[in-house]
């Protein structure tokens, strides 16, 4: 069986940022996107999912080894996994937000590693209080139901309807459950980082 498809979700237009694109904030030395991006490409194979017309973003990252696609529909996070699963046969998806900068890459190998075991069909993260959150690792079942998601709330739906299926896989402090949409998000995350 391949290895699980990586798909980093980075579509969405920063809508909240007023102005500013926040997977181009600077985080340690480069651009969010292109870390979230070597991330997952040290992990596995990689697909990126862009929006039309992102060309700063895909400037960012066309260098690294990785499938950059475009989500052409515009329901939201359900165009993204749509477009990023599109084509991929039997084999498992993780589905990774680009926004959540503290996901390391021993994260996403642990979460693969977990999968790859069979510990159970859904490997999801979640904080270290067991807070669902992300990413998430779809066994290749999933494929059809990823496909025809609808809507702006991801994949949330396919793990209500499967809740026995899904493995909590607790990582450090609340890194699973941190996403930064605002300029105060970013401030405030900033100071407590010193990043």
């Amino acid at each position: 069986m391949s290895a699980p498809m990586i798909v980093l979700l980075a579509a969405g237009g920063s809508t909240r940022m007023r102005g500013a694109d926040k997977l181009m904030e600077e985080v340690d030395g480069m651009p969010l996107l292109r870390l979230m991006a070597e991330r997952c490409v040290k992990a596995g194979d990689t697909r990126v999912v862009l929006g039309p017309g992102q060309t700063a973003r895909r400037a960012a990252i066309e260098d690294l080894s990785l499938e950059i696609v475009e989500a052409a529909d515009t329901d939201g996070m359900a165009a993204s996994i749509r477009a990023g699963v599109h084509g991929v046969k039997a084999r498992a998806v993780m589905i990774v937000l680009a926004d959540m900068p503290e996901i390391t890459a021993s994260d996403l190998h642990l979460l693969l590693g977990l999968a790859a075991q069979n510990l159970s069909p859904i490997v999801q993260a979640a904080s270290a209080d067991g807070q669902p959150g992300q990413p998430v690792v779809f066994a290749a079942k999933y494929l059809k139901h990823l496909a025809k998601l609808q809507g702006d709330e991801g994949a949330r739906s396919i793990l209500q309807a499967h809740a026995r299926d899904v493995a909590l896989i607790p990582l450090a402090d609340r890194r699973a459950l941190i996403d930064l949409d605002t300029p105060e998000d970013w401030a405030a995350w900033r100071v407590k980082t010193n990043r």
